[in-house]
């Protein structure tokens, strides 16, 4: 939990000093330049702060490092060509930040590298060929980024799969990567044959191809006709019923870790060793059936570091059950009622939320189909060992087909976070995930959940934090965030005068005057950098 910023200092000890880890703090303002000084240091560890600013060109100085993870903070800029020098590196993971611009071609000099992991940034251009020179990559991820090209073949390239480069819309390559096939590759291999072949042929092919079109179109239309759930046979295999009866000890009580609406969730450690959580769906209630088609549906196609992930599935007639990460806090709801003396601060609750809208931001716009959870609480968001936030439970979750902006359902949602045109017309749309954001928001920093008792009649959470804003604010925000002999207490009065004041924005009755993701995400950031900064100089 150290805050502030990383001290210049750290680069006196270049005699002595052979690993630095500060990972997963609130460290923030720049990489100190006399870190890159530190020439005799094997490893570095930055990871899961908020660090900003760019890698310097210095970074090649680092000639025996063999391990340098900043994932998971604010970087941005270039990266810097220098990094190639870095011939001893094994591990070099830089994922989750803002990097932009090209990968650079100085990589392939990482002659000793294993794994690489670039991935959720904003780099384009092409994968750069000099990568299929690094023969001792076993690891590479750098999906969700902006590049394009083809996929390099040759080297290491042959074993990875399609994992390595999702959400990366302009590569293509090898049909197994699940991109399409690259134009111009295919025009060089065939053109000796195009030369050659008689008219008929073209026409037969255009005919297949509309065949083919139509097909895809009518199999995306009929959702409720087999659902492929996991596509990639390379990656994704089904586990049987004793195998999951085995990990969790035969379902008992004592692995049991929560139960919902249409199933329960078991602890388990499968045969391989892995530890994960096994969701049971309730076959007894027709629902059963369809929140798992519906979360496989869900999950199955997507990726980010804030939702949890799914491994895999066991689906019989009379058995059905997910198998998910194993998030080991458990939920945010748990987290904020526990009987503990450990509660969360400010900062830690901020950057939950950050997280979270993170995910719905993700969901909302960064998917090539709209998707809504419409489900959102604290009982759905669930806290790993680091503190990220991972929002779960997709079981009612909707896919806005096509350009449409809303769509309509039967499905209840839960009472006191459910926007009221979900409610009354059962209208689902983005702005409904906002609403249900923007009272998990009230809750998260007020400690009072929108079913407490002390809401009665037209009383209720959203109602009480309006009347109490602007000016009597500190009287419903929870008492171990702000206590009047505290040194920030104005800094902190300001912050959470600011964030009720974005949840009020969130849950406005009508669905147009709310705020989107976007805009979220965005002013979060600006909350928090803006309380981190004060709380910093006082």
């Amino acid at each position: 939990m150290l805050v502030g910023s990383i001290p210049m200092c750290f680069g006196n000890l270049t005699s002595s000093l052979r690993r630095l880890s500060l990972a997963s703090n609130n460290l923030t303002s720049a990489i100190p330049s006399t870190i890159w000084g530190l020439k005799d240091i094997l490893g570095i560890d930055l990871s899961s702060n908020s660090l900003t600013g760019s890698l310097s060109v210095d970074v090649g100085k680092l000639e025996v490092v063999t391990y340098f993870d900043v994932s998971n903070n604010q970087l941005s800029g270039d990266i810097s060509s220098s990094i190639g020098d870095l011939q001893a590196l094994e591990y070099l993971s830089m994922k989750n930040n803002s990097f932009e611009g090209s990968i650079p071609d100085s990589f392939g000099k990482l002659i000793s590298v294993e794994s690489l992991d670039l991935s959720n940034n904003n780099l384009s251009g092409e994968i750069p060929k000099s990568l299929q020179k690094l023969l001792y990559l076993k690891f590479l991820n750098l999906s969700f980024n902006k590049l394009y090209g083809e996929i390099p073949s040759g080297g290491a390239f042959v074993k990875f799969s399609s994992q390595s480069f999702m959400e990366n819309y302009g590569l293509c390559g090898a049909s197994r990567l699940q991109v399409p096939p690259c134009k111009d590759a295919s025009r060089k291999a065939h053109v000796s044959v195009w030369r050659y072949v008689v008219p008929c042929v073209s026409v037969i092919a255009v005919v297949v191809v509309l065949v083919m079109v139509v097909l895809l179109r009518r199999r995306k239309v009929k959702h409720d006709s087999e659902i492929a759930l996991f596509p990639d046979q390379e990656i994704w295999s089904k586990v049987t019923q004793l195998e999951l009866s085995r990990a969790t000890n035969g379902f008992r009580e004592d692995n049991l870790l929560g139960i919902g609406s249409f199933g329960s969730v078991y602890e388990g450690i499968l045969s391989n060793g892995k530890h994960v959580a096994v969701k049971v769906f309730n076959l007894e209630m027709e629902e059963g059936f369809k929140t798992f088609d519906n979360e496989c549906e869900v999950l199955c196609n997507i990726r980010h570091r804030n939702l949890v992930k799914i491994i895999t599935c066991c689906s019989n007639l009379d058995f059905k059950a997910l198998v998910l990460e194993y998030i080991p806090r458990g939920s945010l709801e748990k987290l904020l009622y526990s009987d503990d003396e450990f509660c969360l601060n400010i900062l830690q609750k901020l950057n939950i939320m950050i997280d979270v809208a993170s995910a719905l931001e993700y969901l909302h716009f960064g998917y090539s189909t709209p998707i809504v959870h419409c489900d959102l609480k604290p009982s759905n968001v669930l806290l790993d060992e680091d503190m990220v936030a991972h929002v779960a439970d997709f079981g009612i979750a909707k896919l806005l087909s096509g350009e449409d902006s809303m769509t309509q359902t039967m499905t209840l949602a839960t009472i006191g976070y459910m926007a009221p045109e979900y409610g009354l017309d059962g209208i689902v749309s983005r702005r409904g995930d906002v609403y249900s954001y923007g009272i998990m928001l009230m809750e998260v920093f007020t400690g009072r959940k929108p079913t407490d008792e002390m809401f009665a009649g037209e009383m209720n959470l959203k109602q009480w934090v309006e009347n109490s804003f602007p000016h009597s604010i500190p009287q419903i925000i929870d008492a171990k965030l702000l206590r009047t002999d505290d040194r920030h207490y104005a800094i902190k009065k300001d912050c959470l005068s600011t964030v009720m004041e974005l949840a009020l924005a969130c849950s406005a009755t009508s669905p147009e005057e709310r705020i989107d993701m976007n805009n979220i995400v965005t002013t979060l950031n600006k909350i928090k950098k803006k309380f981190l900064t004060n709380v910093g100089q006082n």
